[in-house]
């Protein structure tokens, strides 16, 4: 499905003097970590386009949500209706991106989504102008629940949050898992740090094995509970997007032997992976990017690739939307491509935590779990 062809709408033209692109991210309280490397990788991205896109200066809005989506749906009404920005991205979390998806689609402003994945955006409330440079939510903990299969896992309790993104998660984990789900809880999100009743529950249940979805500051909380209830050694954590670059020195030793499934990995062995990561430690002293981070370079990729194509011609919306279709960038992740809905179809890594030759702690890419994978939502979405 093409956009219709019409008026120009927005502040979009061929002589326009300046990129303008709204960045919505949480930038406040605990999770503001997340929401700055974000930041911290979309300007790095513009640093090696020599601040410019098809040779056009650009000018980019951040935005903080709080990690509310009323907040985050009014931020995004104000870029698009009073800073009329020609595109939009960011987005971590997957209610503040469902809330605010309705003022994007309406307007026809171009999205890049560079986190949140709800499956009703990669399914029913698909649009022509709505992107994503990350995946769909269940597609990651599928990879687990796959590898789980590898390791002969036979039951499994399930938690997260009760949240989109915690039960596309608990979801996506079923749904290849082989073995039985004995039990899963969904606990109050954002304001629950206290596991100890679901760790009791998890135990009791006698699975095999737990699985667990928390980003951020809880999932800091979740894996250091996890060894102090005794239960690390005893029974075996698998995950999704609780350890990353910014909690893993929270949680040290905690998260030795805890294996996750991510899209990217930070050496994944690609010559613009490479660079993003040692350029950006060597901008960021002392911090390594996440992937929240590698999305977010590539969100900035993406949207430059269709400035270029189009030569700055935004007005000419179906001609950006093919564009950006093509996905003709090179990501840190390694070469993807668009399904019909614009989730990538991409591969999925088993991550491990090793200690460096320094003693630190870091992520390794054991293996490659699946290959090309594409969403189970997009036969949902009305574009063939």
């Amino acid at each position: 499905m093409l956009l219709a062809a019409g008026p120009a709408i927005g502040p979009a033209t061929a002589q326009q003097k300046t990129i303008k692109i709204g960045f919505v991210s949480t930038f406040s309280g605990p999770t503001a970590v997340i929401g700055n490397d974000m930041r911290n990788s979309f300007e790095l991205a513009l640093d090696h386009m020599g601040r410019k896109m098809g040779g056009i200066p650009v000018e980019v809005i951040y935005e903080d949500d709080g990690l509310k989506p009323d907040v985050g749906k009014q931020k995004t009404e104000k870029l698009i209706e009073s800073d009329k920005v020609d595109f939009i991205a960011g987005y971590i979390w997957s209610n503040v991106m469902l809330a605010s998806l309705k003022p994007i689609v309406d307007s026809k402003t171009f999205l890049v989504i560079a986190n949140a994945g709800p499956s009703q955006i990669a399914g029913e409330l698909c649009s022509p102008t709505v992107f994503s440079t990350s995946w769909q939510n269940d597609q990651t903990p599928q990879a687990m629940g796959t590898y789980m299969n590898s390791k002969g896992v036979k039951s499994v309790y399930l938690i997260g949050p009760n949240y989109a993104a915690g039960k596309d998660m608990l979801a996506g984990v079923a749904s290849t898992f082989k073995g039985k789900v004995i039990g899963q809880d969904l606990t109050t999100w954002p304001s629950q740090l206290d596991f100890s009743a679901e760790l009791a529950k998890a135990k009791a249940s006698g699975a095999e094995a737990v699985f667990v979805f928390y980003p951020g500051a809880a999932g800091v909380q979740f894996l250091n509970q996890y060894a102090a209830a005794g239960l690390k050694g005893k029974i075996p954590l698998y995950t999704a997007f609780t350890i990353d670059e910014l909690s893993l020195p929270l949680q040290k030793e905690n998260a030795l032997g805890v294996p996750g499934a991510q899209e990217w990995v930070n050496d994944l062995p690609n010559e613009q992976n490479k660079k993003f990561v040692a350029d950006y430690r060597k901008k960021y002293t002392g911090l390594r990017p996440t992937f929240y981070g590698a999305q977010s370079y590539d969100a900035a990729q993406l949207i430059n690739s269709a400035v270029v194509a189009t030569k700055g011609n935004l007005s000419d919306k179906v001609a950006v939307q093919k564009a950006m279709e093509k996905a003709d960038f090179k990501s840190v992740r390694g070469n993807f491509k668009f399904g019909n809905n614009h989730v990538p179809i991409q591969n999925f890594y088993l991550q491990d935590v090793v200690k460096d030759a320094d003693g630190q702690l870091s992520l390794k890419t054991v293996a490659t779990i699946v290959k090309d994978d594409q969403d189970r939502f997009h036969d949902k979405c009305p574009m063939k």
